[in-house]
């Protein structure tokens, strides 16, 4: 079975990153979801096992039904590939509200507390 990858810190998950994922659910993909394994910082305030059992939480329904795969991965420098390797780069542009929508600020704001509950 192949899954539509999304690779990211998702520190933290919030509407934004859900309308992303949607975007493959709704096409009736698999989705592999990969946390980007990272020291915790100013900008990363959690470490990758709390992103993992944050979204283990979240998308506890859909990992289930075998719909999402959660995988902390290496932290990476860049994505690469070679021609014809059997799969598609896909870009999600979204809508302007949800376009909006950026983790930094949250954590800036201080509204972290809505890490356990989008």
């Amino acid at each position: 079975m192949k899954y539509s990858m999304f690779i990211g810190r998702w520190q933290p998950w919030h509407n934004g990153h859900k309308w992303l994922i949607d975007q493959r659910l709704k096409e009736g993909k698999k989705v592999l979801i990969c946390i980007r394994d990272m020291i915790p910082d100013e900008n990363n305030p959690y470490t990758s096992e709390e992103v993992y059992d944050n979204l283990k939480d979240r998308l506890s329904y859909y990992i289930q039904k075998d719909f999402i795969k959660l995988m902390i991965i290496p932290d990476i420098e860049s994505v690469n590939y070679g021609r014809d390797v059997g799969y598609e780069i896909i870009e999600h542009i979204p809508p302007k509200d949800i376009e909006e929508i950026s983790a930094t600020n949250i954590r800036k704001q201080g509204l972290l507390n809505i890490y356990k509950e989008v």
